[in-house]
């Protein structure tokens, strides 16, 4: 099941599934869509987010614990494509004290520059 324009009226990423906003996609499958940040952290930053309407981790067990796989299926994918050779970082951010602003499921992907410990 995708999310519909109608299912979550307010979400950007939910309209961006449906086609509604575009995004410049980079990959998608039958779960999961990775498309360009348009407030990039880093040369390449691709966020990689579930086509069903989960708001944060914690729905993850609950609704629908197979999006986990797909998500990090998709992640090596990506990479490939972007030619990142060197390495790339992944970051899920779950509540808005953690960064979280979208309250739709997505993780991180940056690459592209030497990132640093801890991050901040």
């Amino acid at each position: 099941m995708s999310a519909k324009k109608k299912d979550v009226p307010n979400c950007i990423f939910c309209k961006i599934v449906s086609g509604d906003i575009k995004g410049e996609i980079v990959y998608k499958d039958a779960d999961v869509i990775g498309f360009v940040d348009i407030s990039p952290q880093a040369p390449k930053h691709i966020l990689i987010i579930p086509r069903d309407h989960l708001v944060s981790i914690e729905d993850i067990a609950k609704k629908k614990p197979s999006v986990l796989e797909s998500l990090m299926t998709a992640v090596p994918k990506i990479a490939r494509k972007l030619k990142l050779s060197g390495g790339y970082r992944v970051v899920m951010n779950s509540g808005k004290d953690a960064g979280q602003l979208v309250p739709h499921l997505h993780l991180h992907l940056l690459g592209g520059r030497k990132f640093h410990w801890p991050p901040g």
